[in-house]
């Protein structure tokens, strides 16, 4: 198991105590689950290794490395909540672990990773969210790695549904102002913008240009 979600890297953030634990061991179990392909303990990894290497300057580091541990606790690809329901948990979760006004700003930011579009003075907000989108700025193949674990989440969905909720999903990045906020990352926005934009073709020459129909979720991006 990466150092980056062992005992000692929560317990930095939460305590070590035998509630503490217990949390950690259900939190890591739930980002274990076997229908994971992208969602999972390697991606927890991921965004824990990049937010603590940008944090640096956020107002409340614990609790974006805390919203990291959380931002999809709760995965199930045949719902459209996840990030409310993994809001609701980091909640009930952290209670008695951490102060309450952090148990809020955690709540809040678990909850932001649905839109990945943080307010411009909200630090802690693109720390997380820049963490989160990291993977889309990849090398190609790696990005193509990705996109492919993704898909294996959504096997339930014809390509056709697929396609639509995918499409709907790039093309919203894609119109974000900026996908990444920190300065420290603005050089991964070429690569990441050329990366969605090649899905996104790749996915519009399949559906033969008219579009796919169906109602579906649309498939997380990242996180």
């Amino acid at each position: 198991m990466s150092t980056h979600v062992g005992f000692d890297a929560w317990a930095a953030l939460a305590g070590d105590s035998p509630t503490s634990r217990t949390e950690w061991a259900a939190v890591v179990a739930a980002w274990g689950e076997p229908h994971r392909r992208y969602h999972d303990l390697a991606h927890l990894a991921a965004v824990l290794g990049v937010a603590g290497r940008l944090a640096a300057g956020a107002p409340d580091r614990d609790a974006v490395l805390l919203a990291a541990w959380y931002h999809d606790v709760v995965y199930d690809p045949q719902r459209s909540d996840n990030e409310q329901v993994s809001a609701e948990r980091a909640q009930a979760g952290l209670r008695g672990l951490v102060p309450e006004d952090r148990v809020a700003e955690v709540v809040r930011l678990v909850l932001l990773t649905a839109t990945h579009d943080p307010g411009p003075d909200d630090a802690n907000g693109a720390v997380l969210c820049d963490a989160d989108l990291a993977v889309l700025a990849g090398p190609p193949e790696a990005y193509a790695a990705y996109a492919s674990a993704v898909r294996a989440e959504y096997g339930h969905l014809s390509d056709e549904v697929f396609t639509a909720g995918r499409v709907a999903v790039l093309e919203h990045l894609l119109a974000l102002p900026r996908l990444y906020r920190l300065p420290a990352v603005a050089g991964w926005e070429p690569r990441a913008r050329a990366n969605l934009g090649a899905e996104l073709a790749l996915l519009r020459s399949r559906a033969g240009g008219g579009g796919a129909s169906g109602r579906a979720a649309p498939p997380p991006s990242a996180g």
